[in-house]
């Protein structure tokens, strides 16, 4: 599974960066990373069950996984100017950050209510809050 998302990261990542050069960064984020991920993590308790195979999920996953890097690169650098490459590394760190909260309080949940369930649909909806926040920020 991990080498089915891998291929389809390649594939992803190489459109993203062709399409942050023609469409807006922000709309791009919207889109690809937080809809995809966002309907990736509320359909997931579904697609680990016993009748769908999680290959769908993890093809449609590696489409987005780095494809985020192109239009968060260009908007570190269209909000900060030369500066904008020490920004994205602050934001990559900070992302990882996050992402080992996440995984704690995800963690918390199973030991908690004994099923991942809850922490999917909670993971959804920080997706959905992004992307408001992304839309509604206009220019930064």
């Amino acid at each position: 599974m991990l080498a089915l998302v891998g291929i389809f990261d390649i594939a992803g990542t190489i459109a993203s960066g062709v399409l942050t050069d023609r469409i807006d960064p922000r709309l791009l984020l919207v889109g690809y990373y937080y809809f995809f991920r966002d309907v990736g993590l509320l359909v997931l308790p579904w697609l680990l069950s016993d009748t769908v195979q999680p290959s769908m999920l993890m093809s449609s996953y590696g489409l987005d996984w780095v494809a985020i890097v192109p239009p968060t690169a260009a908007l570190c650098r269209e909000a900060f100017g030369t500066s904008g490459t020490i920004v994205f590394g602050w934001v990559f760190a900070s992302h990882q950050l996050g992402a080992a909260l996440a995984s704690a309080a995800a963690g918390i949940v199973r030991d908690t209510t004994g099923q991942s369930t809850l922490a999917w649909f909670g993971g959804a909806g920080l997706c959905l809050v992004a992307a408001i926040v992304s839309v509604t920020s206009g220019n930064i």
